[in-house]
């Protein structure tokens, strides 16, 4: 059997959109099952939409994903280069090649010239004409010009771009490996651009020419790219390469969680939540949050990523990188679309959390607590801290909430939660058990638990009530773990300071 070689190709022009990160790990996911290799190519020819750093993102979220290619640019291959701008060269020759075999065409059409096309042929049945069989004739290209004339203009310089010829009357049929036999036909079809005026190729160009030089046998990527297939399924037969041609699955689209449609970066931020795997900064210089720095976890993100559009054979929904290598199949990837839930996905970061022991956690609490300026003292007490409070959190952020309060002294208090059942009896409870806690020589959880239920009866006062404000003492709010075990790893002084700031 052919080796089996995956690829994933982004452009460089913004953020990583979770609908790419998936795209992304399926490739992955199909490749290591097969014990293939994934490769991950960078499609920057279109350099007017190319974004500085964009590319060093792409490989920063791919590595927090742990989707790790086995070719790149960083790490390069026996089929380097893996940026197609360095791979400009390569693509002229095989759009000569198409000219010369009859194929493909010289086109000189100006903007202005192609404006006026549109201008000229629009109807009321056809609003958008585009440059096909039915108007190639009526342009200036090398189908339509006399052979002297082609020269001439090859000669003077005068821009061009190399158009595909599509051919008439033709069933261009291939069989996807989700959604069966998808079938088109040519007439649809208008003449696409292989190679630009700048002599870049376009997608349609460089996605064939790499996919062959690259040994691609399986392509995956969205069902957006239907439109596109026929074209490249032209190509890969013009080119002579069709029983090299890679299986392809057009991935199903990640919808919007309300209505119908493509999830897009605008509905993520109408109903508040990330698009992105990772912040991205764009040159308008405005920062949009990603999922790993609102506090996902990248296992429960790779793992909410495999279940949308993918469903195993089993009950459970909880997989890591290494269960969905060894679940994962083709055949189980849904042709219809997947509708987003962000509360679904917070479930999954929360059943990660509570999953993972607080070693594994540690690093990500103290990278978050070092974005909030928090000194957690030790590793050993976060350590402790995580164990406590983890079953907690929904998002890693919550370990701020959820464990700040150990490491620092509330600034505020949540006195509307003890005023209702406050009064001078309770203060005075306070008072003494300040002064018993001073006198004790050894400071636990049990110990301190025994020394406050023991006055609370002494003062004929139900130990529940007086749990809440020592709570809100502590921890400034109504939430935590056990109220002992606080005292208890906040220490003894620490404990009676924050009894003595709170006063109400």
């Amino acid at each position: 059997m052919t080796q089996v070689r995956t690829r994933f190709a982004p452009s460089p022009t913004g953020g990583l959109h979770l609908g790419g990160v998936r795209t992304a790990l399926y490739s992955f996911l199909f490749a290591k099952k097969h014990h293939g290799k994934f490769i991950l190519r960078i499609e920057d020819t279109d350099q007017n939409r190319y974004v500085e750093g964009a590319e060093k993102y792409i490989a920063d979220c791919l590595a927090w994903c742990s989707i790790q290619a086995d070719e790149s640019p960083e790490k390069g291959g026996e089929y380097a280069p893996y940026r197609q701008s360095e791979r400009k060269e390569i693509y002229k020759q095989y759009a000569l090649q198409l000219i010369a075999s009859g194929h493909a065409y010289y086109a000189f059409d100006t903007p202005e010239e192609l404006e006026q096309m549109r201008n000229e042929q629009k109807t009321a049945d056809n609003p958008s004409p585009q440059y096909d069989h039915q108007l190639r004739m009526k342009m200036k290209n090398s189908l339509n010009l006399l052979p002297q004339e082609v020269e001439a203009l090859l000669a003077a310089k005068t821009p061009f771009v190399v158009r595909i010829k599509i051919p008439q009357n033709e069933i261009i049929s291939f069989e996807d490996m989700i959604r069966g036999e998808i079938s088109n036909d040519s007439n649809l079809l208008d003449d696409k651009v292989l190679l630009k005026a700048d002599g870049m190729p376009t997608y349609h160009l460089a996605v064939v020419v790499d996919d062959y030089l690259m040994s691609i046998s399986h392509a995956f990527r969205g069902e957006e790219w239907l439109p596109s297939a026929p074209v490249h399924i032209l190509l890969w037969k013009y080119l002579g390469w069709e029983n090299k041609m890679p299986r392809w699955a057009h991935l199903p689209l990640i919808l919007k969680p309300d209505g119908n449609g493509k999830l897009s970066k605008r509905d993520a931020e109408r109903l508040g939540f990330p698009i992105y795997a990772m912040d991205w900064t764009g040159t308008n210089q405005e920062t949009t949050k990603g999922f790993k720095e609102i506090g996902f976890m990248p296992e429960a993100f790779i793992n909410l990523l495999a279940m949308l559009g993918w469903s195993s054979t089993e009950a459970r929904e909880i997989f890591s990188m290494e269960d969905l290598i060894e679940k994962f199949s083709i055949e189980r990837v849904h042709k219809g679309g997947a509708k987003f839930d962000y509360e679904k996905a917070k479930w999954y970061n929360h059943e990660w959390i509570k999953l993972s022991d607080a070693t594994h956690l540690l690093p990500m609490v103290k990278w978050i607590y070092t974005q909030h300026k928090i000194d957690y003292k030790s590793e050993e007490l976060l350590l402790t801290v995580i164990a406590l409070v983890k079953e907690r959190c929904i998002l890693l952020n919550d370990f701020v909430l959820q464990g700040a309060y150990f490491f620092d002294t509330p600034q505020q208090f949540d006195y509307e939660a003890v005023k209702p059942k406050w009064d001078d009896t309770k203060r005075l409870f306070f008072d003494d058990l300040i002064l018993q806690f001073e006198q004790m020589t050894k400071w636990s959880a049990t110990d301190i638990e025994s020394i406050f239920k023991n006055l609370a009866a002494e003062k004929n006062i139900k130990p529940g009530e007086l749990q809440l404000p020592f709570r809100v003492m502590l921890v400034g709010g109504k939430f935590g773990p056990a109220v002992f075990q606080i005292a208890e790893i906040i220490g003894r002084e620490e404990t009676i300071k924050r009894c003595r700031l709170f006063t109400l």
